[in-house]
């Protein structure tokens, strides 16, 4: 090695704030966030539809616990359609932002045990939000989420009736992470962590809205906790809405 590269990188070692001796990291990214510029922003829009017969929501029997069994009415959940709509399909944008970084929320979502049920049945959230667990019955809940990826802790923590919540983040995007009370076993919800602040779930008449979008052309996946992933292609011009729609059938 020569004396002039030696001395090169002797220098690196000791000046490491050194901008033409470090490398650029996600690290050193971390505080420089896209700012959504709503004055060009555009929006996916759609409808995710069930073709065929949907199966039966079956009654659920909570006569085990007797605060349960004073709720209202409960119905299995894996499969909600309307007017072939069919309710709690995650969609988000997987692909087309490039480089882009956003600033993930302070504000936590919420999933509350009440009517011993979770509610929301399925949400998002961006990695690195929080997500707060609450309990609105009066009796003992558990919270019991088992995600896969090893940087996602999973939770297994009682909660008490009326209880105020505990919060808890999620920093790597993963998708369908079910959390289950231990307590009640028909109780079941799902996180989706998505890397990018462009998500939605669908509600009672299958409709989903994802605002903010620069403009641009998009891989927008929509996922549904039994029947899988569906993939398009969007294209989102300048304040004009860009319509997608999805369709599931029963699994075979």
């Amino acid at each position: 090695m020569s004396i002039r590269k030696m001395m090169t990188v002797a220098l690196c070692t000791l000046l490491l704030a050194g901008a033409g001796c470090k490398k650029k990291t996600v690290t050193d990214q971390a505080g420089v966030y896209t700012t959504i510029d709503q004055s060009t922003a555009g929006t996916v829009s759609g409808t995710i539809h069930f073709a065929g017969q949907a199966p039966k929501r079956v009654p659920i029997d909570m006569a085990q616990d007797p605060v349960c069994s004073l709720a209202d009415a409960n119905y299995s959940e894996q499969y909600v359609v309307q007017n072939g709509a069919l309710e709690n399909v995650f969609v988000y944008v997987k692909d087309g932002l490039g480089n882009k970084l956003y600033s993930p929320s302070a504000d936590p979502v919420v999933i509350d045990q009440k009517g011993c049920r979770f509610t929301p049945h399925v949400v998002g959230v961006m990695a690195g939000q929080p997500v707060k667990f609450t309990n609105s019955d009066s009796t003992m809940h558990n919270v019991h989420m088992t995600p896969q990826s090893s940087t996602n802790q999973s939770v297994d923590i009682s909660q008490p009736p009326n209880g105020s919540g505990e919060t808890r983040t999620l920093p790597t995007p993963e998708l369908m992470i079910p959390v289950r009370c231990n307590n009640h076993p028909w109780m079941e919800a799902f996180i989706n962590v998505a890397a990018n602040p462009f998500f939605a779930v669908s509600g009672a008449d299958g409709h989903f809205t994802i605002n903010g979008l620069p403009p641009g052309k998009y891989t927008i996946v929509a996922v549904h906790e039994k029947l899988g992933q569906k993939t398009a292609t969007v294209t989102v011009t300048s304040k004009q809405t860009a319509t997608q729609d999805f369709t599931y059938e029963a699994a075979q």
